[in-house]
């Protein structure tokens, strides 16, 4: 079971890691654009509040790597970044898109219960 939990956490990781390069280097390029459903003018107009989500979601995916590599010691490094994923996930779905909710926030909540019971 723990083998199971330490996979799925490092899935989450590696998303926040695809979010670090979606927001930081492909924000207005076409991938970005159509990721986030975004004009280049808006696009643009946040790209340099987009950067600064996406080193945060870097922190957040080099967190999990590290409670990771940690083994059962780092499992409240790993329960600590999952809790900061489900509720970035939950607040984006309330104020921006309910895909975050998907995306985000439910395969950190089954790595969190994963991580818990193993």
């Amino acid at each position: 079971m723990y083998a199971i939990a330490s996979l799925a956490t490092l899935l989450v990781a590696l998303l926040h890691a695809y979010f670090l390069l979606l927001e930081m280097f492909f924000w207005d390029k076409p991938l970005g654009l159509k990721s986030f459903g975004q004009t280049p003018e808006s696009a643009a107009a946040t790209k340099v509040m987009a950067a600064n989500q996406g080193l945060y979601n870097g922190f957040l995916a080099a967190g999990l790597i590290w409670g990771v590599a940690l083994g059962p010691a780092g499992d409240g490094i790993k329960l600590f970044c999952l809790g900061c994923v489900i509720i970035a996930g939950v607040f984006g779905a309330l104020t921006a898109s309910r895909k975050i909710l998907y995306v985000q926030a439910a395969p950190a909540a089954l790595a969190l219960v994963l991580v818990l019971l193993s």
